[in-house]
């Protein structure tokens, strides 16, 4: 059992008193089976009296240990899997994104096997050893390079979040999706390792005038995105490392580009070109798609960023949690922008918003976890988190948004402000409305 699991003492909504340790440790031997669902709830009386019983795993010896072996999950967090959308529900298995289960996230960090997918042909499984990237358009010297010569360059590694630009879009004005986990699961947040774009256009030599960079994958749909050279000096990364070992193939093995705080679809997996020009493609995923509906009928192009934003994931759709008492609201905020600066919480539907704990690391284009110590008194509740990064900019609502965007159709870039509802009965519901 975590900390976080354990209950302790409220003096006020917003600065709990630390635990000793010694509450630690007997209250987590004492809170056995008492606490209500997902580690919410409080402890009974009769579980802190009950003896602890004498498990039979500690009466026998355990699995031997393999020779050679990639460790698996327990199998008793079999549940813990990307899933596929239940609201746009694809008749191929092509084309698609399953995602990554928030709820049960429980740290900053995904696991690789759960970090979400987006194909737009499928996997492909491509052989490092014959794998080449090539370099060329509006440069002093066209390079060519096998994994080999990139994994000889120093190596720099970078905590950061990816996110799909269609995060959310199925959930603007109805609620869709039960879950978290398909309201916001097309984001992740991991350590990636390879090498700064930069320096390997600076070996290429841009030559005057350049502006614009074309990353082409090695998919079968051929995915191919313009990004402007300034993003790609400043922050951007040609990576084969996720999570401490090399890519999934998935997430683009062998090589990909990643682009921090930007639209996912603009880190382009399976990399194998890049071409320099002196003006954007206008491809058709950053024309007929990866656009955004605008009012009297226009269009929004090439817009990258992933704005701030934040979810709470616990307690979240579908989950329940037992009885009036003291609860932690658990939730991640994150900005293409920077830091995180600060999230407030609403328990009451927006009426009243109080600041919610950040835990450290607080880190750029990055998720942060966040904390709230919330009495609840068993009536009906709604429950959202508003994120504030470093600029200054404040998570807007959905109506804030519908100003000045035209939320018709198949809208991306949604980071809006999200409620969960909670009946008296502690059932947590998608409260969209």
């Amino acid at each position: 059992m975590t900390e976080s699991n354990l209950v302790y003492p409220i003096e006020s909504e917003n600065k709990p008193p630390s635990p000793s340790r010694r509450q630690v440790l007997f209250g987590a031997a004492a809170a056995g089976g008492a606490l209500a669902t997902l580690g919410l709830g409080g402890v009974s009386s009769s579980a802190r009296a009950a003896a602890l019983p004498i498990q039979e795993s500690s009466k026998s010896m355990g699995r031997p240990i393999e020779a050679k072996a990639y460790g698996m999950p327990s199998k008793f967090e079999s549940h813990y899997t990307r899933n596929r959308s239940d609201v746009l529900v694809n008749r191929q298995n092509f084309s698609d994104w399953s995602m990554s289960p928030l709820q049960l996230q429980r740290g900053i960090l995904t696991p690789n096997g759960v970090v979400f997918e987006r194909h737009h042909a499928g996997t492909p499984d491509i052989d490092p050893k014959t794998h080449k990237l090539a370099i060329h358009g509006m440069v002093k010297q066209p390079l060519e390079f096998t994994m080999d010569a990139l994994m000889r360059y120093p190596s720099v590694s970078k905590f950061h979040f990816i996110e799909c630009s269609g995060n959310g879009l199925t959930d603007w004005l109805q609620a869709r999706s039960k879950t978290v986990q398909q309201t916001h699961g097309l984001l992740s947040c991991t350590q990636w390792t390879g090498i700064p774009v930069s320096w390997l256009l600076d070996e290429a030599g841009l030559q005057p005038g350049a502006k614009w960079v074309m990353f082409e994958g090695a998919d079968g749909s051929g995915h191919v995105r313009s990004i402007p050279i300034e993003k790609l000096m400043d922050d951007c990364l040609i990576v084969y490392g996720q999570g401490g070992e090399m890519l999934r193939p998935e997430n683009g093995y062998p090589l990909r580009l990643f682009i921090p705080g930007w639209e996912g679809n603009c880190s382009v997996k399976w990399l194998r070109r890049i071409k320099v020009s002196d003006q954007p493609w206008h491809f058709r995923s950053e024309t007929a798609r990866y656009t955004d509906p605008m009012p009297e009928g226009k269009w929004r192009q090439f817009s990258f960023m992933m704005e701030c934003k934040s979810v709470i994931t616990n307690p979240s759709g579908g989950m329940k949690i037992q009885g009036p008492g003291q609860y932690q609201l658990e939730g991640f905020a994150w900005s293409g922008n920077g830091t995180i600066k600060n999230v407030d919480v609403t328990v009451d539907g927006g009426k009243t918003w109080r600041a919610a704990e950040l835990e450290r690391p607080i880190l750029s284009k990055c998720l942060t976890r966040f904390t709230y110590r919330w009495n609840w008194n068993g009536q009906p509740a709604k429950i959202a988190s508003r994120a504030v990064d470093s600029t200054d900019y404040v998570q807007p609502s959905v109506a804030e948004i519908a100003k000045v965007r035209a939320l018709v159709g198949f809208v991306q870039h949604h980071n809006g402000i999200f409620p969960w509802s909670i009946d008296a009965n502690g059932e947590v519901k998608n409260a969209i409305v």
